[in-house]
């Protein structure tokens, strides 16, 4: 019975993780069409973007506390259809403070969701016994190339915001509520097997957990540059065509598929740290690559190195803080979330103002350096007695594939 329990536990969790990448690339990839609409200036523009990464890390540290009466489940299991609403409300809204209203509550949602799915899949790998964390955000990986290929479409055919956003809401609101009737906590099946303290058991010391809180923030600022800056130095920099600009970030987005499809064999066969440690130096070359890139494929093999090497870092590190804080892992997970949106707001301007004042050769060189520093903090995501992904001892294990 816990065997499948746990197995479609993970299946749904996955479907979250899946439905949420769908969900932000819908989003994300539209924001020309959003400013457009809503008639959004280019000095504003800015202040929207960065409203939903601050409100997000507001409802990160919210469901820090919610949590401790309401299980990381039950905040999942209603924060995924806001989060879809909302997205639906930034295609149907006329008005500027609609477009407000409707980001504000997306970021506070999308928040308490990246939370709440992150604490339910550390807890979940710690019931395996060995590395799973990967696969979920491989999941959300293969969202994103859906929603993103949504999005071209709508795009390509000139089709509205509430258009473009209603049939993906419509199916999968339905499918991520029914979804998460499976929700397992496994912190909830070890506790009944007498194998792990019960919550609150452990305090977070920010001391031990800043050193993963510098790495998620180091490597979310890689990603926002390559999300947010490819296509611009491909076309600028590089002399591409404007249709080829667009193929960098599909390209690191597969890419990043592969590498979380295949990276919890590689934490099984030889740890989380060596992963991670392979992962930055990786990443680092690829960033290496762009900036010295004298043509446009060249630069697209730079980002295709640069999503092999990125992939495996942010879910190995919301695993080293639940392996770091077994007895408060919900608590060091959503403290550490909100790191994710620190490294989104810097990312961006401070690749933006480099670029502008320097060269955005050289401005690629920074997220070069900071992704290399994860190297000096790769001890704290474990050592050997913990490479299949537990704690400090390993816990009831079940063969559940």
């Amino acid at each position: 019975m816990t065997d499948a329990r746990l197995r479609h536990g993970r299946a749904s969790l996955a479907l979250s993780f899946f439905v949420q990448g769908v969900t932000f690339a819908l989003l994300v990839t539209r924001i020309p069409a959003i400013q457009d609409r809503y008639g959004i200036s280019d000095g504003l523009l800015p202040l929207f973007l960065a409203a939903v990464p601050i409100l997000a890390g507001v409802g990160s540290v919210v469901t820090e506390k919610v949590v401790a009466r309401v299980r990381p489940g039950g905040v999942l299991r209603w924060a995924q259809p806001v989060v879809l609403l909302a997205l639906l409300g930034v295609g149907a809204g006329n008005a500027l403070w609609e477009a407000a209203l409707a980001l504000g509550v997306f970021g506070l949602a999308v928040g308490a969701l990246d939370a709440s799915m992150n604490m339910m899949g550390v807890s979940l790998q710690r019931a395996y016994g060995r590395s799973i964390m990967l696969g979920f955000h491989a999941a959300y990986s293969l969202g994103g190339i859906a929603g993103a290929s949504m999005a071209w479409a709508g795009a390509h055919w000139d089709l509205s915001l509430l258009v473009s956003y209603l049939p993906a809401v419509v199916v999968l609101l339905p499918v991520a509520f029914i979804g998460s009737r499976w929700y397992v906590d496994g912190a909830s099946v070890e506790k009944g097997l007498g194998e792990v303290p019960g919550k609150g058991a452990a305090s977070v010391s920010f001391k031990l957990l800043m050193p993963l809180c510098l790495v998620m923030s180091f490597a979310y600022i890689g990603d926002s540059t390559v999300s947010n800056w490819s296509a611009k130095y491909l076309q600028d920099v590089l002399g591409s065509s404007e249709q080829l600009s667009t193929v960098p970030y599909n390209v690191y987005m597969v890419t990043t598929l592969l590498g979380r499809a295949v990276g919890d064999f590689g934490v099984r066969r030889f740890g989380a740290v060596a992963v991670v440690r392979f992962g930055s130096v990786l990443a680092a070359a690829g960033f290496g690559v762009v900036a010295v890139a004298g043509g446009a494929w060249v630069g697209m093999f730079g980002f295709t190195l640069l999503g092999l090497g990125l992939c495996v870092i942010v879910p190995q590190t919301f695993a080293a803080a639940g392996r770091m804080f077994p007895g408060a892992s919900d608590t060091a997970i959503a403290r550490l979330n909100v790191f994710n949106y620190v490294g989104f707001l810097v990312g961006s301007p401070l690749v933006g103002a480099l670029g502008d004042a320097w060269s955005y050769r050289g401005a690629m060189l920074v997220p070069m350096v900071l992704v290399l520093a994860t190297l000096v903090y790769a001890k704290s995501f474990g050592t050997e007695r913990a490479r299949y992904g537990g704690g400090h001892e390993r816990p009831h294990t079940v063969d559940v594939g």
